[in-house]
């Protein structure tokens, strides 16, 4: 230091102090920089590789020009930090997906409910039918044999009458009642006759034949079946007659004329005309 020297030069200031007090204020000037901190951030920045380089030009401090030698080295001062101005919070930015490495993995299916078990279905039907339930026994009422042949009033018997034989009986009625067939057979005649005007005869499954004279109209035609209860002719008062009525006569098997009300009786008929 004692072969440099430094120089400084107040500006504008039109008288020059002697060598000496230029010396002196130097020193002073560039103790109070490096006291202060003052001293420019390119100046902390030099290190002992620019030691040899060119005298620094330092800033003008007031109205002294100040100059450092070569090879002066100052202490790293720091220079004062400017406030720090708050920064506002960044907004959140918006969650976006990212493609990891990772494999996706679906999530599980939810599985639907196990649906409810079928019934079994029912077995089939035994082919072969069941047999069906014998009936019941029904008990018909027993069709009579023989019936009553026709509704009135008994007027005359079997037997003597007026001095001769009557081979019947009479039963009075009005004109035109049902006659009926006193039993199953075949009819053997239904139309005119002698002394009865018309006839019908019905010859029975026995043998036996039933003779209603004196008719009005008949019903029945030759060799027609008829069964007992069906009806044959109607009353009349044709042929020898004194009036509406029937003429009933019965013929056994043999041939023989038999009372119409014995033959009746023997076959379970009761008779509403009395007698």
């Amino acid at each position: 230091m004692a072969n440099h020297h430094r120089t400084v030069s107040p500006s504008n200031s039109p008288t020059k102090a002697s060598h000496t007090t230029r010396g002196r204020r130097s020193l002073k000037v560039a103790a109070v920089a490096a006291a202060t901190g003052a001293i420019l951030t390119g100046s902390a920045q030099i290190g002992v590789t620019t030691a040899a380089a060119a005298p620094l030009q330092l800033p003008i401090l007031g109205n002294v020009e100040i100059e450092l030698p070569a090879g002066l080295l100052l202490p790293r001062v720091p220079a004062p930090a400017a406030p720090a101005t708050p920064t506002p919070p960044a907004a959140p930015a918006p969650q976006q997906w990212t493609p990891s490495d990772q494999q996706w993995t679906p999530a599980p299916k939810k599985l639907a409910p196990a649906p409810a078990p079928t019934p079994a279905p029912a077995p089939a039907p035994d082919a072969t039918p069941a047999p069906a339930p014998a009936p019941a026994n029904r008990v018909f009422p027993q069709r009579a044999r023989a019936i009553q042949p026709v509704s009135g009033v008994l007027t005359s018997g079997y037997g003597p009458r007026w001095g001769t034989h009557h081979n019947g009986i009479d039963i009075g009625a009005n004109l035109g009642t049902p006659i009926y067939s006193a039993a199953d057979g075949v009819i053997i005649n239904a139309g005119p006759a002698s002394g009865f005007g018309q006839w019908v005869r019905v010859q029975h499954d026995d043998g036996t034949i039933t003779v209603y004279g004196h008719v009005d109209t008949f019903t029945v035609g030759v060799g027609e079946r008829v069964v007992a209860g069906q009806q044959i002719a109607t009353v009349g008062n044709r042929g020898q007659s004194t009036g509406p009525h029937l003429h009933f006569e019965v013929w056994d098997p043999a041939g023989n004329q038999v009372d119409p009300q014995i033959w009746l009786r023997d076959n379970d008929v009761a008779v509403t005309w009395g007698g």
